[in-house]
């Protein structure tokens, strides 16, 4: 006689793929209309779950984790961000959590790169204007915006994304200049053309474009203070593809 599978509870519509598997692995409870689940389902969840597969807009905190019933093993995060997770009070009942780092690394550089690409080259401005059929002809001057060939980018969040992205800008010739909370090997920095800078205030007032990659933390909450942000050069671009509050 087989063991009972295990009931997964996903609180969100994933991928067909990924709930097409997940039925035939597992006792999947699919969420099919893809509403987030108020409080009361995910409290309701975890008492009837052995794994509850959460994604960030539900925050799975020490209250709802002690209401969870003894069968509950896991909580698999559907992304790479925990913050939404209290993992010291999930680890306080034993249980394992996962995520899934690296599947959005070329996706969210790609998303960094293009809208460092929009607002330099005005695209959404250009494109509002013709939508709205207000583009009255052409002019050497309308919509030039700016090139990128030889401006400085700042990467804030020399990780995983952090150096997707650097890649991406050295192809349209920029030059990387990057603060984390070490330098990368040098290797990767000969790789990325990269320059580190120790101090962050420093680099920030010298760029043409900063682009934020940290994760979410304690330590990288409000990295980008009022004070740091008036630091920025008149003219510069901050692009954000990070999480925070």
């Amino acid at each position: 006689m087989s063991a009972p599978r295990l009931k997964v509870v996903l609180t969100r519509r994933l991928p067909d793929a990924v709930e097409t598997r997940m039925r035939e692995l597992f006792d999947a409870e699919l969420n099919l209309t893809d509403r987030p689940m108020t409080r009361a389902e995910l409290e309701a969840a975890v008492q009837r779950a052995d794994v509850l597969s959460p994604t960030i807009t539900d925050v799975i905190d020490a209250d709802l984790i002690a209401r969870a019933g003894p069968q509950l093993k896991m909580i698999a995060n559907f992304g790479a961000g925990v913050d939404h997770i209290d993992i010291d009070a999930a680890v306080g009942r034993g249980l394992i959590v996962t995520n899934t780092p690296g599947v959005l690394t070329e996706d969210t550089a790609d998303l960094a790169m293009t809208l460092i690409l929009a607002v330099s080259r005005r695209i959404v401005e250009g494109a509002q204007v013709m939508q709205e059929g207000r583009f009255e002809g052409w002019s050497p001057t309308w919509m030039t915006g700016r090139k990128l060939w030889g401006k400085r980018l700042g990467i804030v969040g020399m990780g995983r994304i952090g150096q997707a992205l650097a890649r991406r800008a050295r192809a349209f010739g920029m030059q990387v200049h990057y603060h984390n909370r070490k330098p990368v090997s040098p290797m990767i920095a000969e790789e990325l053309g990269a320059t580190y800078w120790d101090d962050l205030d420093q680099m920030l007032s010298r760029m043409d474009l900063i682009s934020l990659n940290s994760p979410a933390t304690k330590e990288t909450h409000h990295l980008l203070s009022a004070e740091r942000l008036a630091k920025l050069r008149p003219e510069a671009i901050l692009i954000n593809t990070a999480r925070g509050e």
